[in-house]
């Protein structure tokens, strides 16, 4: 039985299918006959405006005359053009809009042998096969991660910086560093999403009137957003000129998988693997689940500090010598700019008032005062050099 209808334009004829099962399962291709084969879509309650899709390809094949259950990951990538977020986009910024996401560069990693080339104790899925669907879409299919959930504490959380700092001081790692051929750098955020979006939200007087907002976003943390918001322009040439290396870009708890070797993890999400500064992996590791309400903030300076010296002794264990203030430096001006200056909720103010909800608020406002102390004190503590 075969009913894979739920793909779409990305499901592949048999023989297709066949070759990748057979890679799979070590075998030659002319060996394995397919029996059966079905396609569900996998639970995921993120959105994200680059996945078009996942889904669970499963089902048996014979091996020569053994039953042999095959299991294959399929994720749809595709332009933020075709995401039902683009709507909101003001007519006369899609085209830029459009272009500043890069949603090419999964594809391309996977096409790559990053893999081969991650430190031990990283891995990514294998993939047995990219496939364009159009010129604004593409299929990839993957091996399944037998994730083993583990309590993402202490211990864990700065074994992730530690192996994010080995990954990002890697030479190896650091010649596919821009895989995903794209151009984006943070001057791209800045005079694109903070200036257009964010700033503006920043002031405008009604949102802090907000119960919400008011009751977690006190007057002088308003300010100082406000103040930091009119430094962008000196802290981007800061950050510019800071070593860049290359970074996951989004190395939250939920991309970062553990499985049955706890000293290891396997990453996912490719979509903004890049050049970043120095330490910028750290953002996501940090506060990444307390964004989205996942996690509660707790002691966000110690639990950074304590990542910031695993990070630099992971660059240290692969020869990279960049010092621990421009890292921390980096760290600060890369925090702000993506998350602490955007940390006032505007897209959880229309939902139902709820404990859980204040929480949250409470969180981001911890996260913008976080963010805007670490600026602080990271100042003036390192000169600027090409990065």
């Amino acid at each position: 039985m075969h009913e894979r209808s739920v793909l779409g334009p990305a499901d592949l004829d048999d023989t297709t299918l066949t070759s990748m099962v057979a890679d799979l399962l070590s075998a030659e291709p002319d060996t394995v006959t397919l029996v059966s084969s079905t396609a569900e879509e996998f639970p995921y309650d993120l959105d994200s405006i680059t996945t078009a899709g996942r889904y669970v390809v499963s089902g048996e094949a014979l091996v020569g005359r053994e039953r042999a259950a095959y299991e294959l990951f399929v994720k749809v990538v595709h332009s933020w053009a075709r995401s039902p977020f683009f709507a909101h986009v003001p007519d006369e910024m899609k085209e830029v809009a459009e272009a500043s996401v890069p949603w090419r560069t999964e594809p391309l990693a996977y096409r790559s042998d990053l893999g081969e080339r991650l430190p031990d104790g990283l891995a990514m899925p294998r993939a047995l096969g990219v496939f364009d669907l159009d010129e604004k879409s593409a299929a990839v299919w993957l091996e399944m991660v037998a994730v083993v959930p583990r309590a993402w504490d202490d211990a864990l959380s700065t074994r992730a910086a530690y192996l994010l700092g080995r990954l990002s001081g890697s030479p190896h790692v650091a010649e596919l560093a821009r895989v995903g051929q794209h151009p984006f750098t943070m001057a791209d955020y800045v005079f694109g999403r903070l200036e257009t979006q964010v700033v503006p939200i920043l002031h405008d007087d009604q949102i802090w009137r907000h119960p919400l907002v008011a009751a977690a976003f006190p007057d002088g943390l308003r300010d100082r957003l406000r103040a930091a918001a009119a430094e962008l322009p000196a802290y981007l040439g800061e950050v510019m000129a800071l070593p860049h290396l290359a970074a996951h870009g989004d190395a939250c708890p939920n991309n970062l998988l553990t499985t049955a070797d706890p000293d290891a993890f396997t990453l996912i999400d490719f979509g903004f693997w890049q050049p970043m500064p120095a330490g910028a992996d750290l953002s996501q590791l940090l506060i990444g689940d307390v964004q989205i309400g996942k996690a509660r903030a707790g002691d966000l300076a110690a639990r950074d500090d304590a990542h910031v010296r695993e990070y630099v002794r992971g660059l240290r264990d692969e020869g990279c010598d960049i010092p621990e203030p421009a890292v921390r430096r980096a760290h600060a001006l890369h925090m702000l700019m993506m998350s602490g200056l955007s940390a006032v909720p505007v897209e959880l103010l229309d939902r139902p008032p709820s404990a859980a909800l204040e929480a949250q608020v409470a969180d981001r406002a911890a996260i913008a005062t976080f963010c805007l102390d670490r600026v602080d004190e990271t100042s003036g503590q390192v000169s600027s050099r090409p990065g």
